[in-house]
């Protein structure tokens, strides 16, 4: 399956954005749960993260992204990749 990379801004103050955390952590879980190798993670220096995760196609990618509560919320401006893995 294709690897897929939401890299992402947070738009929204701290407080806010702290309140639906507990959500997009259930949704990754979710997303292990199905098979899709789901991570998920901040940057240490600056604002913003990174899912990881694989999916069927881009398609499928943007559904699942659409489900995100941080997405869904309005708590992050991202954009989508498909990352086309080198050597593993």
């Amino acid at each position: 399956m294709p690897w897929f990379v939401k890299i992402e801004s947070g738009i929204v103050n701290k407080t806010i954005f702290d309140q639906y955390v507990p959500a997009h952590k259930a949704f990754v879980q979710d997303l292990i749960a199905k098979g899709h190798q789901a991570k998920t993670g901040y940057w240490a220096k600056m604002g913003g993260g990174m899912l990881l995760f694989e999916a069927a196609s881009l398609e499928e990618a943007q559904t699942i992204i659409a489900l995100d509560p941080l997405v869904k919320n309005g708590c992050v401006n991202y954009q989508l990749y498909e990352w086309k893995i080198v050597v593993e």
